[in-house]
């Protein structure tokens, strides 16, 4: 494969993304989004603001160092990348990020409250441990992005935060196991609020995560 043809299947593989979170419906209102994908040990593929109706001409090729390598990024998308890039230095497996203000997701970051994993689509999917939240910082600042990689450097097994008062960001080794993990979230942060109507919701058993992975075994052997 060309490194031309990677960057345009990585393409091809954000804007299948964007399209599974608008079909699950865990898009907020506006539709604000962005998506990224690694294209190689510096360089990534970022969409504009909003995504809804995503097309491949439309993403950036941005430097981990923040500089924009190919296409046009309005300001509004140049504030987070070094958000991404953040990820990405923090994570060498990761090869796409999302950041969402899934609406269930984006309360319990409002309400600077973790969490938890009570759901199996969020064991199976890649969050078998509670999102954590990383402190409040203005989009993009140093601030925020020193408490992403705090939080990471503490949590160096969880593949999703909360960014307090603002939204979801989740990371996985490509594009549609990380939508995946995003609709697995926002479906938990749903499950979660309408639990509480009706008396809370009930931690795991002990030994789920590994009957989860035996039962997963077992049926792609």
């Amino acid at each position: 494969m060309t490194d031309v043809q990677g960057v345009e299947e990585r393409a091809e593989q954000l804007v299948e993304a964007a399209r599974t979170l608008f079909e699950a419906g865990v898009m907020s209102h506006s539709g604000h989004a962005n998506l990224s994908a690694r294209v190689d040990e510096g360089r990534f593929l970022l969409t504009p603001g909003f995504v809804r109706g995503l097309r491949p001409e439309q993403l950036a090729t941005v430097g981990l160092d923040g500089r924009v390598l190919e296409g046009e990024l309005r300001s509004v998308s140049a504030e987070i990348i070094t958000m991404h890039s953040a990820v990405y230095a923090a994570r060498p497996w990761v090869g796409s990020v999302i950041h969402t203000h899934s609406p269930a997701a984006t309360a319990f970051a409002v309400a600077h409250r973790p969490l938890p994993c009570r759901t199996e689509p969020m064991l199976r999917f890649g969050q078998a441990e509670e999102v954590p939240v990383v402190p409040w910082g203005p989009r993009g600042s140093d601030v925020s992005v020193r408490g992403i990689a705090e939080v990471l450097e503490r949590r160096p097994t969880t593949a999703a935060a909360l960014l307090a008062n603002h939204g979801l960001l989740v990371f996985g080794p490509d594009p549609a196991a990380t939508a995946h993990l995003v609709v697995a979230i926002e479906e938990s942060a749903e499950a979660e609020l309408a639990a509480a109507a009706i008396g809370g919701a009930v931690d795991f058993p002990e030994g789920a995560l590994a009957a989860v992975r035996a039962s997963i075994a077992r049926a792609s052997s």
